[in-house]
């Protein structure tokens, strides 16, 4: 899986050709004004080859999930409309609810070279898009006269849809963006072929989304740091006391299981020693909170684990120093308080101040380190929490299954 077979945007020739470019462009909104445009600027590089080719671009993306249909809330209008302020190109925006109706025939048709259209939500749609219905699939590929299609959105490769998958069996050629290169170069490359001591940090709140990212990174890595909520269960799993702290009673023996397959591996799981503890969940979940550290496995019956505490930020940190290799997924506690978001942005400073190859894999981590500020320092942030985490589980994901080989 390291490194890239696929057939790449450099190795096409677009010139006067129509090109379906799948984009992410599922951005976070808040009352139709984009909150952060991360995602539209990483597929800049992409869509500028494909201008500088002279290709007519035709870009097309899922935003939110609308549930019955069109919603004007999920329309991808505001997208467009960033996107036109981002690229100098002409940026056509098809408001067409069914996506590849006439409007967006009749605009596409029109088209010069080196023109952008963005076609309307692919979710409008609905199970067409998600069940990868043939039709949709081939409406998408005919708006390009089936010539080339494009897959740049990491953050849906992991889903077989019409536009992430389906479309490729209409179309005589495939690649892949920028972006889903880099993606799967660092990622992959993390996992197959890293360079040592590669040490994993896993965080988050429930062990049972992290299963089998847990055993494959295991066999992968040569210390496994697990920090947030999944700690809990792990620390009961060796039999210390959680108190009311968040624990997957069912996966106590999973976790047992790990373990052990770290000892018989030769591998190091690096459990927290301390934890912040309260007595209840803050509520919202900034607000103000009292909070003592205590050893993380005699936590008072009536007390609750929230964030790792100083003792283990520092051994976290200290695990960090040698690596040659980090990939990191998931915070280490309710890190939207600013009182326990301290383990987190103690991981995030080890990280920033490493010189290995640090990969942080998409989702709330992603986030994290975005907002605390420490986002340039990192050598590659995912733009997909759900396909890094399978990909690290080391699954094919259709997305990238379905692009030519070179």
């Amino acid at each position: 899986m390291a490194g890239l077979n696929k057939v790449t945007v450099d190795d096409i020739n677009v010139k006067g050709k129509k090109v379906l470019v799948r984009v992410d462009f599922n951005v976070p909104m808040k009352d139709g004004v984009i909150t952060n445009d991360n995602r539209i600027q990483a597929a800049l590089p992409t869509i500028n080859k494909l201008i500088e080719g002279g290709a007519k671009i035709v870009l097309c993306s899922h935003l939110g999930k609308p549930k019955n249909g069109p919603e004007a809330k999920f329309s991808l209008e505001p997208a467009a409309k960033r996107l036109g302020e981002l690229v100098n190109a002409k940026v056509t925006f098809v408001g067409d609810d069914n996506v590849t109706g006439e409007t967006a025939k009749n605009t596409v048709a029109a088209m010069n070279d080196g023109d952008i259209v963005v076609l309307q939500n692919t979710r409008f749609r609905g199970a067409e898009e998600t069940k990868n219905g043939e039709a949709f699939a081939k409406e998408l590929a005919d708006l390009v006269d089936n010539e080339v299609f494009v897959m740049d959105a990491f953050g849906s490769a992991h889903r077989a849809h019409a536009s992430t998958a389906g479309v490729t069996k209409f179309v005589k050629e495939t690649a892949v963006g920028y972006l889903m290169q880099k993606e799967i170069q660092y990622l992959g490359n993390a996992v197959e072929v890293p360079e040592r001591p590669f040490v994993a940090i896993l965080g988050g709140a429930k062990v049972a989304d992290k299963l089998n990212v847990i055993s494959n990174l295991l066999e992968k890595c040569d210390t496994l740091i697990i920090g947030g909520g999944m700690a809990y269960t792990f620390l009961k799993a060796k039999g210390g006391s959680v108190g009311t702290s968040l624990v997957d009673d069912e996966k106590i023996d999973y976790c047992k299981e790990m373990l052990a397959k770290a000892e018989q591996l030769g591998k190091k799981i690096l459990l927290p020693v301390d934890t912040e503890i309260t007595t209840e969940f803050p509520n919202p979940i900034d607000a103000p909170i009292e909070v003592e550290a205590c050893d993380s496995d005699k936590i008072p019956a009536d007390k609750m684990g929230l964030d790792i505490g100083p003792k283990t930020q520092a051994l976290f940190a200290e695990a960090v120093k040698s690596a040659k290799t980090v990939v990191w997924n998931g915070p280490m506690g309710v890190f939207e308080n600013p009182i326990l978001a301290k383990g987190t942005i103690a991981v995030a400073k080890a990280l920033a101040e490493t010189d290995a190859t640090t990969i942080i894999g998409g989702g709330d981590s992603a986030a994290a380190v975005m907002q605390l500020g420490f986002a340039d320092q990192m050598s590659h942030i995912s733009t997909g929490g759900g396909a890094s985490l399978e990909y690290l589980e080391g699954k094919v994901l259709p997305g990238v299954d379905v692009i030519a080989n070179k």
